[in-house]
């Protein structure tokens, strides 16, 4: 292999229909410029991979490469290796699936080198899978579907059940900021297990949370659809809540940090991915993002393309 591949994975800001994807539930999310880039420099052989930012592959990142390097081969991907470099633009922990995106750029690169095709959806299904298989985690489909299927401009409204779907475009006087709360986020060490076991045994005020955010997904394809943002923004401020209240998985940091973002200026804000941690989605008026943005120390997050190949040089 004389070209070099690079393999870009966006990560995602899941603008609204938090713990719906593993209910079969649905989803609102958008890829986001900042993701997970693999470069392939060599294929033919065996499987080796360094890192910049993630560290030797026995801090963890491994784990994810084995999964999927497994579940493709039970889907009957040929084992061909390759020796490339990983780098991120990412922060770990911040509940914008660092994990996914480096799991999808690892998935592409394989599928490549090995002359393997699958469909979008059932790719992101095995990621999913090997996300499973290295930590242990129960996720849903989400956060891979929407860094394969991300397209600029526009949020993905995913069914997580029959996998139908359609893009919603961002209204233009929109703007999205992510906040970090400092608090690292983990699927693998947080009770994000423990709340879908709660779910799934029917817990009222679980269940109660999944029916009213699918509700709550809705209306807001509904209010962006039709460009009211103020709509919009209470039913980010909705979610918060029943994710606080009902599912129980908000901290007091990312609830302050909800506060703030709306003295600022938002016209709402919620927690988004797992919780327990990570980070906070304020939407905006965007003459204003770049203040707000400043003002709470976040970054304004755009609607970006899904993964993608580029040759090197």
């Amino acid at each position: 292999m004389s070209t070099r591949l690079t393999y870009r994975a966006p990560g995602r800001v899941n603008l609204i229909g938090e713990h719906t994807d593993y209910a079969g539930g649905l989803v609102l999310p958008i890829a986001i410029e900042q993701g997970v880039t693999l470069t392939v420099e060599d294929a033919g052989c065996e499987l080796e991979l360094r890192s910049e930012g993630f560290g030797p592959p026995e801090s963890g990142w491994g784990r994810y490469v084995d999964g999927i390097v497994a579940e493709l081969a039970a889907l009957g991907r040929p084992d061909v290796g390759f020796r490339g470099a990983l780098t991120s633009t990412l922060p770990a922990g911040a509940g914008l699936s660092s994990s996914a995106a480096l799991t999808v750029a690892v998935a592409l690169g394989l599928c490549a080198v090995a002359r393997f095709e699958l469909p979008p959806l059932e790719l992101a299904d095995a990621c999913r899978r090997a996300e499973h298989r290295a930590v242990g985690a129960p996720v849903g489909i989400l956060d891979p579907a929407a860094s394969l299927l991300g397209r600029a401009g526009h949020a993905l409204l995913l069914d997580c059940g029959s996998l139908e779907h359609r893009y919603v475009p961002v209204p233009a006087q929109a703007a999205l900021v992510v906040v970090d709360s400092g608090v690292a986020h983990s699927n693998e060490s947080s009770g994000y297990a423990l709340r879908r076991r709660e779910l799934e045994a029917g817990m009222p005020e679980r269940v109660r949370h999944v029916r009213t955010e699918n509700e709550r997904v809705l209306a807001f394809v509904a209010a962006f659809e039709a460009g009211d943002l103020d709509a919009a923004g209470e039913l980010l401020l909705a979610s918060h809540a029943s994710l606080r209240d009902d599912y129980e998985v908000s901290i007091p940091e990312l609830d302050a940090l909800v506060a703030d973002a709306c003295a600022a200026g938002a016209l709402g804000a919620r927690l988004v991915g797992g919780g327990f941690g990570g980070s906070v989605l304020a939407l905006v008026d965007r003459a204003r993002a770049d203040a707000i943005a400043a003002e709470l120390g976040g970054f304004v997050a755009n609607a970006a393309p899904g993964a993608s190949v580029e040759l090197g040089h």
